[in-house]
């Protein structure tokens, strides 16, 4: 009978030892969860701050067939009432936010200089877990969705903004070059130019795993007239194809370089356009570039730029971020230049 109590006491104090265990680890957790919380806060507070420079950094939402899609579009500083101005859509690489996109590239400033809006579409987590667009996936008819959500997007831009709906280009990054191509393939005649930078030539993959082989060189050798049309899956091929940019670094370890040459010889051979003598081009300090155009009666249906010493990084780029390499030619105005040529030309026609 002696020991009762004692054993009540020990059995109390071990209760309330577990209690403050509890307590103390409750406290620990919910300080762990707000700080986690402010993390997460400010990280959306920061994509939702427009860029630095002027002009407007607007949100929107489109939906479509591969479901809804964020996006951001930027319009200069001082748009005149009835003045409509060209549009670039510009799609981030996997592991990238449009804010990303817009502050590796500073397309921003340029659109400011130069008058034309830019479109930043966002991928869903939900849709890929790196933010890669899912432009390999035709076997399934993922790709064609979501390339259709992306003209959803396109379409209300054109709707709610004063966009000039022939002036319209696209371009993009890696994942984003291979959506850039689909679009242009599947909607030739809402582009007036395209461009890919590193990205995978048209046509090398229909699915995940031959995505993969493509971005490691395999499965994008040149291709006869006869299997363009099929291989790219295009709504219309030859005459009717926007004329393609494309740049690639050659020192990238992500996407093989040989997909720089393969998607211009694909795309020339659908537009009936021949090369010309290849030229080597270099800015002050900047990486040099080997630069061929691919014509037809005169006019550039194709312009590939390879640039010595870039990997998988937009050229030219702001400093110290991912995906971005300062040293570059300016990729930003190379595109932006052979877009605003073509809407020139047809301007001229």
């Amino acid at each position: 009978m002696a020991r009762r109590p004692s054993s009540i006491s020990a059995a109390s104090a071990i209760t309330r030892a577990y209690q403050r265990g509890v307590k103390a680890l409750t406290k620990a957790t919910l300080r762990s969860g707000r700080r986690i919380a402010g993390q997460v806060q400010r990280a959306a507070a920061e994509q939702l701050k427009p860029p630095r420079g002027p002009g407007d950094w607007l949100a929107g939402a489109a939906l479509g067939p591969g479901g809804a899609r964020r996006y951001h579009l930027y319009r200069p500083p001082d748009v005149q009432a009835g003045e409509r101005l060209p549009l670039l859509v510009m799609l981030h690489g996997c592991g990238q936010t449009g804010r990303d996109f817009a502050a590796s590239t500073r397309m921003n400033l340029l659109a400011a200089r130069e008058r034309f809006f830019v479109l930043y579409p966002e991928q869903d987590r939900l849709a890929h877990p790196q933010g890669c667009w899912n432009w390999y996936d035709r076997r399934f008819g993922k790709a064609d969705a979501e390339a259709a959500t992306l003209m959803a997007a396109v379409d209300q831009a054109c709707t709610l903004y004063l966009v000039d709906r022939e002036r319209i280009a696209v371009a993009g990054l890696s994942a984003g070059a291979g959506m850039a191509a689909l679009m242009a393939t599947r909607y030739p005649a809402r582009f007036k130019a395209v461009a890919m930078h590193s990205g995978v030539a048209p046509g090398a993959a229909r699915s995940p795993a031959t995505a993969l082989g493509a971005m490691r060189g395999r499965h994008v050798p040149p291709m006869p007239a006869t299997a363009v049309g099929k291989a790219m899956g295009a709504a219309a091929v030859f005459t009717t194809l926007p004329p393609l940019m494309v740049v690639h670094g050659d020192a990238d370890l992500v996407v093989s370089a040989r997909n720089a040459l393969s998607a211009a010889e694909v795309w020339a051979t659908a537009t009936g356009a021949s090369p010309g003598i290849e030229r080597t081009v270099q800015r002050g300090k900047r990486h040099a570039m080997r630069v061929t155009e691919f014509k037809r009666k005169g006019r550039t249906f194709v312009m590939l730029c390879e640039v010595k010493g870039l990997g998988h990084a937009w050229s030219g780029g702001a400093p110290r971020l991912p995906f971005s390499d300062a040293a570059g030619p300016n990729a930003s105005r190379l595109i932006w230049g052979f877009a605003s040529k073509q809407f020139k030309a047809l301007a001229a026609s």
